[in-house]
C-alpha cells in the first residue's frame, strides 16, 4: 500500500482493517508497517490510501499516486 503524504524511505505498509464508526460515519483504513523492521499500526482516510503499482518502485510514493485512484474511489475489496 501507498499512503499520500507518509515519506519515509524504505517504508512499507499492509493492509490490517476497514474501520467504520457507526455514529458519525467516519471511516479509515489502518496498516501495518514503516520503515524496515517496524510494525507500527497507523489509520488513514480512504482518500489517503493506494494500492500498489510497479510505478512505485521506480518513482516513489509520491510520483506513483499521480493520477492514481485512491482506495476510496476505486476500492480492491467491497469496503462496507
Amino acid at each position: 500500500m501507498v499512503i499520500r503524504g507518509v515519506s519515509m524511505r524504505g517504508a512499507a505498509w499492509a493492509f490490517r482493517a476497514h474501520v467504520r464508526n457507526r455514529n458519525n460515519g467516519a471511516e479509515s483504513v489502518e496498516v501495518v508497517g514503516g520503515r524496515p523492521g517496524d510494525r507500527t499500526i497507523r489509520s488513514f482516510p480512504p482518500e489517503r490510501v493506494f494500492a500498489v503499482t510497479g510505478a512505485t518502485r521506480r518513482h516513489g510514493a509520491a510520483k506513483a499516486t499521480e493520477g492514481q485512484l485512491s482506495l476510496a474511489e476505486a476500492p480492491q475489496l467491497p469496503l462496507g
